[in-house]
């Protein structure tokens, strides 16, 4: 407990409200209903999403639609459907519209411009896609707390539109499996690739690669030991 409300002081960013294990960061933090996100006003997207999965919120039969929109609580405004209109790259969603059936209003809290990303067509509608699927079965037998984002830390990025929105080079996926005490790292380039299983790496690396602290809020011991685990999620048979 000494240890948070430290990480609270120093850094006044940190959400205190009903999500767990939020990042350490620099963005803009947004709270929606089932989701958190730090927000980074220079690349006009979320550097991090975070949110809790379990049977729960798998058991919805919410349809899907494509209802994109701005996020009108990211107070220096998010970037715009115009941004992608005719750029080339898919509206990646950072939470997958498939994790949030659970009611009509958490289903469009995953079409705000916040929580896209452009992908290549090839890499979101490919293993990207594996990979949300994969997660979602570990879910039905556990809880998970899951946080995505695009690696945003370059200086050579393409943008896209007239909010000159940054497309990322790789994007990474981690999840913390409560039940079992097992962290995943996943960290893909945003490109058509072939096996999941081939982009498995550890917490630590994409802590280094982007320089956010992730899960922080764990004992330091237990906070070490998950980091530094490269295991690939298996699916129960």
């Amino acid at each position: 407990m000494k240890k948070l409300l430290l990480l609270l002081l120093l850094a006044p960013n940190v959400s205190i409200g009903q999500f767990k294990y939020l990042p350490i960061s620099n963005g803009e933090i947004v709270e929606h209903t089932y989701y958190a996100l730090s927000y980074s006003e220079e690349h006009e997207q979320a550097e991090w999403v975070h949110y809790k999965l379990n049977s729960k919120m798998l058991k919805g039969i919410t349809p899907r639609k494509d209802s994109f929109k701005p996020d009108r609580i990211v107070t220096t405004g998010s970037a715009s459907l115009a941004d992608y209109k005719h750029s080339g790259y898919d509206r990646g969603h950072l939470v997958p519209a498939g994790d949030m059936k659970l009611s009509e209003e958490s289903m469009s809290e995953t079409f705000y411009l916040s929580n896209i990303s452009p992908q290549i067509a090839a890499f979101n509608r490919g293993v990207w896609r594996k990979l949300e699927s994969i997660i979602r079965s570990k879910a039905k037998e556990t809880e998970l707390y899951i946080t995505t984002g695009g690696v945003l830390n370059s200086n050579d990025l393409t943008k896209i539109g007239e909010n000159n929105v940054s497309v990322p080079k790789q994007f990474y996926k981690i999840i913390y499996d409560v039940k079992e005490q097992r962290m995943y790292g996943y960290l893909m380039p945003n490109k058509k690739l072939e096996s999941v299983g081939d982009y498995a790496v550890s917490v630590d690396e994409i802590e280094a690669l982007t320089g956010i602290d992730f899960y922080s809020e764990l004992e330091d011991e237990l906070e070490n030991v998950l980091e530094s685990d490269t295991r690939k999620i298996v699916l129960q048979n």
